[in-house]
Formats: structure tokens, sequence, C-alpha cells
């Protein structure tokens, strides 16, 4: 008896390896498949993209006005510079305000109610739908001046850059040694000082990661835009009046039964992925460079 023992329970674990190899193999078949079909796809959007977007590229793309349907020549360059402004002056705005409040929330208010309250409605502003910020700007902004402009654009985009800047900020305060901050207090540092000089510096590079986290999520959305800052067909830099933008401009053109307008969608659509597409890779290059 003694001897069949040991056999029988060598048995029973050689039946559960074997079982959990054939678990192990399933797991790996299905998350390969779903990786596949997710890359497939991306790579088709991509192509697409690429085979569509450079044909209507050129010189007048950067250079000349959205024309009017079935024009020989135009370009995009009134709505690049929109995009540029808006999306710039967004950023500008967003950035202090998203960092000091993600200071807060990972210095000072990890355990209060008032870090609890922050930390609740920045949830909800993060998963929030970009049209709904646009219809709250177009209720409290547009309607009241009664006209879309693109200062309303640039408040609707920067309630889209403030939670993201927000959450990372305090993620990666929380990834910071708390040894680093004892090392500094012992020293006689004060807490602002220990903040600026320590912590922040420790975590610069992944605060910066979701300011361009920010900025390429801003940079294509569209719905804030079309109840804020509407659209121009002229060059305009007078942030009271309605300003055009690429994304914009991009689904008014796609939507119209003209070629010369579809092709500068699909150019447009080619400029703002390569640039949403860089912004990424220059935002993993930094984060791991720091990690």
């Amino acid at each position: 008896m003694s001897a069949i023992v040991p056999a029988t329970l060598s048995s029973a674990q050689l039946a559960k390896h074997r079982a959990r190899k054939r678990v192990n193999v399933i797991a790996l078949t299905l998350s390969m498949g779903a990786m596949a079909f997710g890359l497939f796809w991306l790579a088709w959007i991509l192509w697409e993209t690429i085979r569509l977007g450079l044909g209507g590229l050129a010189l007048s793309v950067f250079t000349e006005m959205t024309p009017p349907p079935q024009a020989e020549t135009g370009g995009l360059a009134n709505a690049i510079f929109g995009s540029a402004v808006m999306v710039t002056l967004a950023t500008a705005l967003g950035t202090p305000i998203g960092v000091l409040a993600g200071i807060y929330l990972g210095e000072y208010g990890q355990k209060t109610w008032l870090g609890n309250a922050v930390r609740f409605i920045n949830d909800i502003l993060l998963s929030a739908p970009s049209i709904v910020i646009g219809l709250f700007i177009y209720a409290v902004v547009v309607a009241p001046m009664r006209g879309f402009s693109g200062l309303a654009g640039v408040l609707a985009l920067t309630l889209i850059v403030i939670p993201v800047v927000i959450r990372t900020t305090e993620n990666m305060l929380s990834l910071i040694p708390n040894a680093l901050r004892e090392a500094a207090y012992a020293l006689g540092t004060p807490k602002w000082k220990v903040i600026l000089s320590v912590t922040l510096k420790a975590a610069r590079a992944g605060v910066i990661t979701g300011i361009l986290l920010a900025l390429a999520r801003i940079a294509g959305e569209t719905a804030p835009l079309l109840f804020t800052a509407l659209s121009n067909q002229f060059w305009t830099s007078n942030l009271t009046q309605p300003m055009a933008s690429l994304p914009v401009t991009i689904f008014k053109f796609a939507m119209s039964p003209y070629e010369n307008w579809q092709q500068l969608a699909w150019a447009g659509v080619f400029l703002i992925t390569v640039g949403v597409l860089l912004l990424n890779i220059l935002a993993r290059v930094l984060f791991k460079n720091k990690h």
C-alpha cells in the first residue's frame, strides 16, 4: 500500500498539470486571437488613412483656406490654425489647474473629505462624454453670449484636459517612495519645498506624459467644438468669433458629396492621425526613459 499511494498522488498531480496546460493554451490562444483581431483593424485603418490621406496632401493644404464645393483649389490652413490655437490655449489653461489639483490630492488630500469629494468629481468628469461637456459650455457661455466663439471651444477643451492631468499627476505622485519625503523632512525642509524639489521633480516625466496624452485627446475632439466654436470658412484669430478646427472640418467635409471636400477630409485625417500618433509615441518614450 505504501508503494501505491505515491503513484496515485503522482498521477493526480500529473493530470492536474495537464489540465492547467490545456487551460493555459486555450487562454493564450484567445488572448493572441483578440490581439490579432485588434491589430488587424488598426492596421486597416492606418493603411486606409495613409493611402487616401497622402493622395490629398499638397502644399495648398497648408497655405489655402477651406474651399467652396467643387472648387479646383483649396486647403485646410484656417482649420489647422484654429485647432492649433484652441488646443494650445486649452492645454495652457488646463495644465496648471490639473497639476495643482493633482498635487493637492496626492500630497494633502489622501484621506480628507475634500480630497475624496474632488477625486469623485474628477472621476465623473474623466468619464463624462465630451458632447456633454460641449452642451454644458453651450448653455453657460454660447447661449448667454448669443454666438459661437473660439473662446467657448477653448473652455470646452480645457474641461477635458483638467481631469486627465489631475488623475495622472496624482497617480505619479503616489508612486514616489515616502522615504524620499521623509529624508527631506529630516533635513528640516518645509513641505512645499519637498513637493517642488523632491516629489514633483521625481514624478516629472509621468506628469509630462499625462499632459501630452491630454493634448492628444483634445486634438481629435469634434463634438464639443460643434456646440462651441462651430466653424469658419475663413481665417480668423479672433476668439470671440466662430473658429474653424480640423476635426469639425473633417466631419463636415467627409459627410459631403463633393469630391474635393472628401479629399481634403482624408488629408486632414492623415494630419491629425500622425500628430496624435507622434504625441503618444513621445509620451511613451518619456515614460519609458523614466521608469
